[in-house]
């Protein structure tokens, strides 16, 4: 067993251990697999764009140490890269591709005035200044180009980094869900109930629960 994996709420559990069990089928194996596979290169944004990106999610959704990290950059470049949208736009946002283009413009030239550095480089307490400003909706950049900060985070920064962080296999193991149950399914629906095939929650140093849910599949 790996230090991942003895760690967390969920000790000795790897969803990713599903693969070849009759809880995936064969068309979920292939999205997991592609999900898994997203390269670390930008595909839409330029470098300078991706590494404001990057440093956004950093602060947006800051990461566990001690296990690989979610490349939350790569699947919001990749989702615009595809064109993909959320099926609705609202009436003063312009389409997905251009708010974060102009999103990210604006946060650098807010640090670039008010901190005399790209937002990529400032610490991370004036990461979170900022990123106040623009939640709150009192964030003043020209490279807005009139779209409203507040739509941007919550339509655009909020839904697309964390849909990004929870449709990955290591958010599944921190929060112990087992999956998309395809096409096994899941059978006991009831509060604090759980199937045999679901891991076991208890403290990191519970043995009873490591072997448990090494044994999950």
């Amino acid at each position: 067993m790996t230090e991942r994996l003895s760690r967390g709420r969920y000790p000795g559990y790897d969803v990713r251990s599903k693969r070849d069990t009759l809880s995936w089928n064969d068309k979920t194996r292939e999205v997991i697999d592609a999900r898994l596979a997203v390269s670390s290169r930008p595909r839409f944004f330029s470098a300078d764009e991706w590494r404001t990106l990057a440093a956004l999610c950093d602060r947006v959704m800051p990461q566990p140490e001690g296990r690989a990290r979610v490349p939350l950059e790569a699947y919001v470049d990749r989702n615009l890269s595809a064109g993909k949208t959320k099926g609705y736009r609202l009436a003063n946002m312009p389409q997905p591709s251009e708010a974060w283009r102009r999103g990210l413009a604006a946060l650098d030239e807010v640090a670039l005035r008010e901190r005399g550095r790209a937002f990529a480089h400032l610490t991370q307490r004036d990461q979170d200044m900022i990123l106040r400003q623009l939640a709150q909706g009192c964030f003043e950049a020209a490279a807005l180009q009139g779209m409203p900060a507040e739509a941007f985070w919550t339509s655009h920064v909020i839904h697309d980094v964390l849909g990004a962080y929870y449709a990955h296999p290591e958010a599944w193991n921190e929060m112990g869900w087992a999956g998309p149950a395809s096409p096994r399914g899941y059978v006991r629906l009831g509060l604090n109930r759980r199937d045999a095939w679901e891991p076991e929650e208890a403290a990191p140093e519970e043995p009873h629960a490591v072997g448990e849910n090494e044994r999950v599949s």
